[in-house]
Parts: C-alpha cells; sequence; structure tokens
C-alpha cells in the first residue's frame, strides 16, 4: 500500500500549491503526491512548460497529468512536453489522444524525430465526429442488431456500447457524446428508461436436492473461448471475401482457396520465449478462427537467422497447444524465400523498387533525420531498373557485404506523413547461416516485405495485429496492390502488458545470465513457460485474457488481477489436501500405541466427483506450529495448554495436557493431549470451538509424506513498473523466493498425483490424435491457391512434432493446501518415481496473504 500524503510536510505543501496552478486539487492530487516519480515528473512539466502562471482549467489541467502518467513510463520529460504543447495548443484534448501520443512518442528516437502529420494522423488530431455522423452510425448498428436489441429494450445499452467502440469509424468520438446518443436512440424507439414495463417473474422453480445444488454451484470456472468474439471490436470485422482487391479475380481465387473460411496466422520471431502478453494474441488469433468455422496456422517469422535459435521453435508450438489451440499447419517465412524473391524482382521490374547503396546515417538523413528537416531522394532511387535488376542479382550472388547495399520499396518517400511509406528496405545482406535453408541464402527479406505476401500467400481473410502496426496497414496494402497479389485486411488490437513484470527479452536474459533467477521459466517471471511452472492452468489464463476483452486500446492490468483469476479458477477444480508447513508433534496421551482408524474424507466438499480421501489416524500427529501456542489468551481459538481443539474430520477433538521443549530449551519438542473419546476417558466428549489440519504418523500407511522442498514465490519487483526505472535491477526484491524444508502432507497426495498425471496423459493423446484427424481433414478441404504451393498439404518440412507430451507435464498435480495456498508439483526439479516432491505456490488463498 503506498504511504499516506503528510500534508505538514512543507515540500509536500508546495508541490500541492504548484498543482493548484493547473487547478489540480483535492483527492487526486493527493492520491499522486503518494507516487514519488510522479509527483516528481508533474513538477518537473509545470515548471519547465511555464504552466503556472496560464491559468489552466481544470480539464486542461487534468490532461497535464495525463501527460506526466501516460505509458509507457520510459517516455522522457522532452516527449513529455511536447505532449503538453499540444494539450495547450488544443491538439490533445482526451485522455485517449494523450494516449496514443504516447504510444506514438515511445516509437521515435526523440522529439526532433516527431513527423508533425504522421503524430496526428496516430492521435486524431481534427478528427470529428458529427452529432449526424454518430447518430447515423447509432441507427446502423441498432438496425443490425435489431432482434436483440427489440428483446432487451434499455437492458441493450451495454450491447450497444460495446458495439460502437468497435467501430473504428467511431475512434475518436467522445464516450459521453455516444452514451447520450445511444440512450436518445433508445428512448426514441422505447420510450423513457423510468417507465419501462417490469420483467416478467420467471418461474419458480422447483428445489433441488441439496447436494445436487452445491455440485452444480460448484462447478469449475472455464473459459468461454467465444466471449470476447461475440461483441464488441472482433464481432464487427468483415466476411471471408469482403475485403477490396485491387482485380476482382484475385477475391475468386482466394475465395475458391479456402472454400469461404475465415484464415487466420500467428506469426511470433522465433528469437525468445512467449510471454503473457502473447497469450492475448494467440487467443485472438486462433480463437477468431475457431468461433467463425476457420484455420490457423502458426507460421514462424524466420527473416533473421542472426537471432533465431532451435529452442524457440520447440517452445513456440508447446506453449500454443498448452494454451489450447491447434495450428492448422505450422510454416514458415523462409517456406517463401523463393516466391519473395520473384516478387522483389517483379517489383523492381514495374518501377517500385531499387537497389541502395546509401549507408544507414543516409537513408535515416533522406527520411528527414534526427532534426526532422525536409525528406530528399538519394541519387539511387531514379536508377534505371535494369541497373537494379543486375545490383539486386549480385546481391544474391553475395557480392556486396552486409550494410553495403539495400533493396528499398519505391513509395511516396516525398508525399506521405506516414514513416511506413517513405521507401521502407524490402531485403538486406546478412553474413549467417538460415537455419532451414543453410548457405541458399546471403540476402533475406524484411518484415515489412514479407509479412504482407506471406498473408497473402497462405491466403489470410484476417490479418490480427497490435496497435504498433497500424501505421503498417498503408504500406502492407501498398505491396500487395503493388505486385497484383491477394490483399488481406489488416486489423489492430490494443497489447496486454501486466504491471510489476518485465517482458523484454533483453532484460530477462540478463536476470538469467547474472543468476537473480533459475531461467526463462522461473515462476516470479511472466513468460508462458514461467506461469506453467508456477502451475496456472491454460483455461485460467485464457478466462483472464476473455474477461479483459478486445479492444484497440493497449492494456495494462495489475498481477493481482491474475491472480484473482486464477484463484477463482482453481477453487472449485482442485483437490483440498492437509499440508504443514512446520510440523509439530502431537502424542495423544490416553490412547494405546497401536491405536489406529482409517478415516474417509471428501477431497472437495462441494465437488463429490472428486472422490474421496482415506488417511490413517494414530497416536502420534503433527500439526502445524502456528497452530499452537504456549500460552493462551482471550482472542486465541487453537491450540494451547488446556484449550480444546477438533482435528478435521476426526471423531473426537483434543485437549492439550502439556507440552515438552526441545533438547535446546528453544523450541518444541512435542505436545501431550487427551483425546475426547468418551470410551477413552469416561467423560462426555467435549466440543471443539475450532479445527485445525493434521497428518498421522502411520509407518505402514507411508504417512506421513515427507516434502523434498516447498517454495513461496512473491512478485519479483518492488516497483509496479521495473521496466521504466533507471536500472530495473535496482528494484529486484533479493526475498521474492522462500524455500521451506521438512513441511508433510498426507499421504492421499501420491493418489490425487497419479490421477492428475494419468488424466493428463489420457487427455493429451485423445486431443493430439483428433487434432491430427481434424488437421489432415482440414487440409484436404482446402486446396492450395498457387502462390501458396503446397502450404496447406501439411506441417511444414522440419517443423516441430505435435507430441502428446507437450501438453502436461508434473505441473497438472495442483491443490489447495488448506487454510495455506494453492500448490502444484515443480515440472522440472520433481520426480515422483523417485519420491522427490517439491512444491511451488501458485497463489495465495487471499489477495493480501502474501501481504501479512
Amino acid at each position: 500500500m503506498a504511504p499516506k500524503v503528510d500534508t505538514s510536510d512543507p515540500r509536500i505543501q508546495k508541490l500541492l500549491e504548484q498543482f493548484a496552478t493547473i487547478s489540480f486539487t483535492g483527492q487526486k492530487a493527493n492520491e499522486t503526491l503518494r507516487n514519488a516519480k510522479t509527483s516528481e515528473t508533474l513538477s518537473t512539466l509545470i515548471e519547465k512548460n511555464q504552466l503556472e502562471g496560464k491559468g489552466l482549467d481544470a480539464k486542461k489541467g487534468q490532461l497535464i497529468v495525463s501527460a506526466a502518467t501516460v505509458a509507457p513510463p520510459s517516455l522522457d520529460l522532452e516527449k513529455r512536453s511536447y505532449i503538453v504543447q499540444r494539450i495547450l495548443d488544443g491538439s490533445l484534448d482526451s485522455a485517449d489522444r494523450i494516449s496514443e501520443a504516447g504510444k506514438y512518442l515511445a516509437g521515435v528516437s526523440d522529439v526532433k524525430s516527431v513527423n508533425k502529420a504522421a503524430f496526428d494522423q496516430a492521435c486524431g488530431v481534427g478528427v470529428v465526429v458529427t452529432p449526424e455522423q454518430m447518430s447515423k452510425i447509432i441507427g446502423e448498428h441498432m438496425k443490425k442488431d435489431a432482434a436483440k436489441i427489440e428483446e432487451q429494450r434499455w437492458n441493450s445499452l451495454a450491447l450497444l456500447m460495446a458495439n460502437l467502440r468497435g467501430d473504428q469509424r467511431l475512434r475518436w468520438a467522445n464516450a459521453l457524446d455516444m452514451k447520450n446518443g445511444v440512450e436518445n436512440a433508445l428512448e426514441t424507439k422505447f420510450g423513457p428508461k423510468n417507465k419501462q414495463p417490469a420483467p416478467s417473474k420467471p418461474a419458480k422453480e422447483a428445489k433441488a436436492p441439496k447436494e445436487k445444488k452445491r455440485a452444480a454451484d460448484a462447478a469449475p470456472v472455464e473459459a468461454d473461448p467465444n466471449a470476447m468474439f461475440k461483441e464488441g471490436f472482433l464481432s464487427k470485422l468483415h466476411k471471408p471475401g469482403g475485403n477490396p482487391q485491387i482485380k476482382p479475380e484475385l477475391k475468386e481465387q482466394h475465395l475458391k482457396a479456402t472454400g469461404g473460411r475465415v484464415m487466420t496466422r500467428f506469426p511470433p520471431e522465433p528469437n525468445g520465449f512467449l510471454h503473457i502478453g502473447h497469450s492475448k494474441a494467440i487467443a485472438v488469433d486462433f480463437g477468431f478462427a475457431r468461433y467463425n468455422g476457420g484455420l490457423c496456422y502458426l507460421r514462424y517469422d524466420d527473416t533473421n537467422p542472426e537471432a533465431e535459435e532451435e529452442q524457440y521453435f520447440n517452445s513456440i508450438l508447446e506453449m500454443v497447444r498448452w494454451l489450447g489451440y491447434e495450428p492448422f499447419k505450422i510454416t514458415y517465412s523462409s517456406d517463401y524465400f523463393d516466391r519473395l524473391y520473384e516478387l522483389a524482382v517483379e517489383l523492381i521490374k514495374r518501377g517500385k523498387a531499387y537497389v541502395d547503396h546509401s549507408t544507414g546515417e543516409e537513408i535515416a538523413q533522406g527520411r528527414g533525420g534526427k532534426e526532422h528537416g525536409p525528406r530528399f531522394a538519394n541519387k539511387y532511387r531514379d536508377r534505371p531498373i535494369e541497373e537494379s535488376l543486375k545490383e539486386f542479382e549480385d546481391m544474391k550472388n553475395g557480392k556486396y557485404k552486409p550494410n553495403t547495399a539495400t533493396l528499398r520499396m519505391k513509395q511516396d518517400l516525398l508525399g506521405s506523413g506516414n514513416p511506413q511509406m517513405w521507401d521502407l528496405i524490402a531485403y538486406r545482406v546478412l553474413g549467417a547461416k538460415h537455419h532451414r535453408t543453410g548457405d541458399k541464402w546471403c540476402i533475406y527479406p524484411t518484415y515489412d516485405f514479407t509479412h504482407c505476401l506471406v498473408d497473402s500467400f497462405e491466403n489470410i481473410s484476417h490479418s490480427l495485429c497490435t496497435t504498433e502496426f497500424i501505421l503498417s496497414r498503408e504500406s502492407y496494402e501498398w505491396l500487395c496492390d503493388a505486385v497484383e497479389v491477394y490483399k488481406p485486411r489488416q486489423y489492430e488490437f490494443g497489447r496486454l502488458n501486466l504491471e510489476g513484470t518485465i517482458t523484454s527479452k533483453r532484460k530477462i536474459l540478463k536476470l538469467v545470465r547474472e543468476g537473480y533467477v533459475q531461467d526463462w521459466d522461473d515462476p516470479r517471471l511472466y513468460t508462458l513457460l514461467a506461469l506453467r511452472r508456477r502451475g496456472i492452468p491454460p483455461g485460467a489464463i485464457l478466462s483472464f485474457v476473455n474477461q479483459l476483452g478486445v479492444t484497440t486500446a493497449t492494456t495494462s492490468i495489475e498481477g493481482q488481477r491474475l491472480d484473482q483469476t486464477v484463484r477463482q479458477y482453481l477453487d472449485t477444480s482442485t483437490p483440498r489436501l492437509m499440508m504443514l508447513l512446520e510440523p509439530i508433534k502431537i502424542v495423544l496421551e490416553n490412547v494405546e500405541d497401536d491405536f489406529f482408524l482409517e478415516l474417509e474424507r471428501p477431497l472437495h466438499p462441494k465437488v463429490p466427483s472428486m472422490g474421496k480421501a482415506k488417511v490413517p489416524f494414530t497416536k502420534e500427529v503433527f500439526i502445524d506450529a502456528s497452530d499452537f501456542r504456549t500460552e493462551d489468551s482471550a482472542d486465541y481459538f487453537r491450540l494451547a495448554p488446556g484449550k480444546t481443539v477438533g482435528l478435521l474430520n476426526a471423531p473426537f477433538p483434543i485437549t492439550c495436557t502439556s507440552f515438552v521443549k526441545s533438547a535446546d530449551g528453544k523450541g518444541i519438542d512435542h505436545i501431550v493431549c487427551r483425546y475426547e473419546d468418551p470410551s477413552k476417558n469416561g467423560d462426555a466428549s467435549k466440543k471443539a470451538k475450532t479445527y485445525i489440519q493434521w497428518v498421522a504418523k502411520h509407518a505402514p500407511s507411508n504417512s506421513p509424506v515427507m516434502i523434498d522442498e516447498v517454495r513461496l514465490f512473491r512478485p519479483l519487483f518492488t516497483s509496479s513498473n521495473p521496466a521504466a526505472e533507471t536500472n530495473y535491477l535496482d528494484h529486484i526484491d533479493r526475498d521474492s523466493l522462500d524455500r521451506t524444508k521438512g513441511a508433510m502432507i498426507e499421504v492421499s497426495f501420491w493418489n490425487v498425483a497419479q490421477k492428475a498425471l494419468a488424466d493428463a496423459k489420457a487427455e493429451a493423446e485423445k486431443r493430439t490424435e483428433e487434432a491430427k484427424t481434424a488437421i489432415k481433414a482440414a487440409a484436404s478441404d482446402v486446396p492450395a491457391s498457387k502462390e501458396a504451393g503446397d502450404a496447406h498439404a501439411g506441417d511444414s518440412e522440419g517443423a516441430p512434432d505435435r507430441s502428446s507430451k507437450q501438453l502436461y507435464g508434473n505441473e497438472v498435480v495442483r491443490f489447495q493446501a488448506m487454510r495455506i495456498a494453492y500448490f502444484c508439483l515443480d515440472n522440472r526439479d520433481a520426480d515422483l518415481e523417485g519420491k522427490r516432491v517439491i512444491l511451488n505456490r501458485i497463489v495465495s488463498l487471499k489477495e493480501d496473504a502474501g501481504k501479512n
């Protein structure tokens, strides 16, 4: 929790007075002061831009605050000052525009590199949605969903608002204006909201038997894979064939090749491991295709052999499948190198590409340079076509070294305000051997040249990507039209960012190499490998993504929200076991040495289908040290001398009569208790006010199960945004991992573990076989297009194998340790066959459990 603000502090008083000069006062100003970094940034912006004497009203003052806090936090003061100046001149008049300004400025080296026209386009400066336009668009949506609106009447307000937010024509419309417009339309159609007829009461249902009702109420929380496709942004995308083409026959060829199906792709670069942000892209790409009865490729964008490794290819496929998706086909951009080269030659022949021998600095200067000066064409831009053809052939044949020759697209360098149209590089020389094509090529296509064309070859109907590629849409469509191939339609959605962690490959690699974490799968990280090892079920991740929904806005979410989703998911999907982190022995003084009872209890009180556990109850049992005190108090309800407590599921309670200290006198060796069985002590059984967990010692049952290590993970960083810190390593919590030895768990753990692994194995094998059958059937239904060659015939040669073993590991052994947390077996270090039990805490039982 952030510290409270001491308003008596002269420094705080000075800041409050300064904030007041921009009409930023009250509770919000006090809350801002709780974050020292934000306060300092806001104060500096006020001083740097001389805002104290400008008499800003509260609205503009709040926009200035937004400039100080807009993501990404790495924006320097010069860039934030640029935003302030654009607020002052009226260009940026909403938090939404300021958010887009932050994204744009994050992509330029400094303020001098800002292209005003491109900036204004990205931020919607000057875009106005008139009331007439708004009313017309609202009417279109009401007509489209007429049946649903007629049924829901005023309750359709949320549906209409979600649809309007996903309509790009209203991207820069005021949200309040939209709401007012919808309410006016509904009032016109149905009359005032407060005069709507009361909903009819449903017929009273017969009361279900208590046991059945509990089981139904306790159904596991499952992700709805269709939630984010039913309404909003993704529900409004075009139907297959609805994307315009430069030639009508291209549409016909596309529909013939796909059979009219939706076709998508997930195109990761194989230069690192996937992280939590990729889970959203995977869910969108694969989920959209599945929801619409289509197909989705896993396509490795392997155009930079200098950064690609085999381990990344294997891991990417494994994570996609672990999340629950099966690629229709696994392909590589390198599958199409020959075809891409042919189209590069064709582009030159059409006068739309040229070989450039300029240096990187010269190319940047021709685009305006750091000073953002005028753009100009260099001497190679208008070289003869035959000359460029010869030079490009020489590039392919190895005549030129890296950085001495490139093929550039001849776009609109001088006329366009979009940097993605400033003669992008199509091919460059790289001195690297490719993992699949070997030494065949010394030139490699860039992402900007490859991506749209391979989308075309694979007949992608919907090219879904994140909003940092929004400016690339123009160059994407330009290139497809320039060589007259089928043109897919690109749509952009906001990224998913999680607070309190980092996802940068470079920064995580530093953590690994310098020993701050064990590896890329360290459970304190948020790579998908790490989340899997921590025990988070893939269904919980998909549920998390679905709850967030999909919009064009970047989503930055607190880690606690993911944890809460995981708790909800695990609550009724995992068995409950008795586990002791710090065991202490109890000896029952009034029972025989061979006293033994076999007790039976449900593995989950609300989910009978999980079955029951059998545990021994003997003369010697263990409880957790946290459940015993040597001195009693009025507010303490667990075990203490003279106090009676119940043991979960045991027939009778126990009463502490004494305790024996350890040999060194510093601890407790064991506790002596009386078992309150009337047949043993002749008295009426005492009543217990509370119950505690326990584990018995019973050699014939191999009880207790000794745990080699329990690992309790906490956030790795003390900062809510470590990526924005000057040195993120300074904000590592060196105590973010506790290793506990000597813990124990009830003996039914073995049955729970074996069943979990057996069920997971059977499900994985079934799913893998079903996927192979479905993929084969889909491949036969979707004929290959001329450009794609054998792209629909099956996975590319050398593609990673789809093994059922990819889908499960030790981490599927999950359970709730009563009153402690949710745990799983570690999928790297635990070994059930060798009886080596290592547990990872998945998540605490309550949000604040780790804070106490």
